[in-house]
């Protein structure tokens, strides 16, 4: 590691890491330096084990010793707990930051080679929500997710915040065309199953998940647009109880939704196999 105490929050040499609570100002720097940030030495370990280029850390003396072997020869900014939050703007709980390089992305029919499940997202412009999706598809045994041209940066900090450093674990790609993204899929063998509220749908546990299986998740709210529900091979529901449908709770939130469906994707493959 290369050492450097810093004691101004305002150190030239922290661009990196400055103005973090102004969410616009973070996405123009982020993707105008091809930079994105990940806080706490898991996440850190995480990130360069996936082979993201570092290029520098912020910590205090205190973490600096748990995350030293992690960093080869990485330049570290050491600085004390009150200037810490004065440059991020924030508390940082877990004692470190990394501003890490980004790799490029591979294409689409790249992560659905060899793929059986994969999530596919419309439009989430939620950063948490599509960190605790990630989080969701990595641990229940999805192989790729594939993002629509406006769903929210899976790198943006918060995103990878949620996600523990689930973005680094699963391969995912960005479609260039909305329109036609679905054809994609399609071509690459893929049976797509667009996931509804609606309770007239294919209960989940009931359409046919043992060959390749692309889930499509819609944006907060509004759901899946009108298009890909059309274009889907078949819509599917979560089936709700009489009585929670009965006082009113008819749906659930994309997370707690793509939790149960990646759980019934992980199932179907397991019992596929017997």
């Amino acid at each position: 590691m290369v050492l450097e105490y810093v004691s101004d929050p305002a150190d030239p040499r922290l661009a990196d890491y400055t103005g973090l609570r102004d969410v616009e100002l973070r996405k123009s720097l982020e993707a105008s330096r091809g930079l994105f940030l990940a806080e706490g030495e898991k996440v850190i370990r995480r990130a360069v084990a996936a082979g993201y280029p570092v290029r520098s850390v912020l910590t205090t003396e205190r973490w600096l010793r748990s995350l030293a072997d992690a960093l080869g020869d990485a330049l570290v900014y050491v600085a004390g707990d009150e200037v810490m939050s004065g440059i991020a703007g924030f508390q940082v709980h877990r004692g470190a930051l990394a501003s890490l390089e980004r790799v490029a992305l591979p294409s689409v029919p790249e992560v659905l080679a060899g793929a059986r499940r994969v999530v596919v997202l419309e439009d989430l412009v939620d950063h948490a929500n599509v960190g605790a999706i990630f989080r969701c598809a990595a641990a229940l045994g999805v192989d790729a997710v594939v993002l629509s041209p406006r769903c929210a940066d899976p790198l943006y900090r918060r995103a990878v915040k949620v996600s523990m450093g689930s973005v680094f674990s699963i391969p995912y790609a960005r479609m260039d065309d909305w329109f036609g993204g679905l054809a994609q899929l399609r071509a690459a063998g893929f049976r797509t199953l667009a996931l509804t509220p609606d309770q007239a749908a294919t209960p989940l546990h009931a359409a046919g998940l043992r060959d390749r299986v692309a889930l499509l998740l819609g944006a907060e709210g509004d759901g899946l647009s009108s298009h890909w529900l059309e274009e889907a091979d078949e819509a599917v529901c979560i089936p709700m109880s009489p009585a929670a449908m009965a006082a009113g709770v008819d749906s659930l939130n994309v997370v707690a939704a793509a939790a149960i469906a990646c759980h019934g994707l992980m199932t179907s493959v397991n019992l596929g196999s017997i």
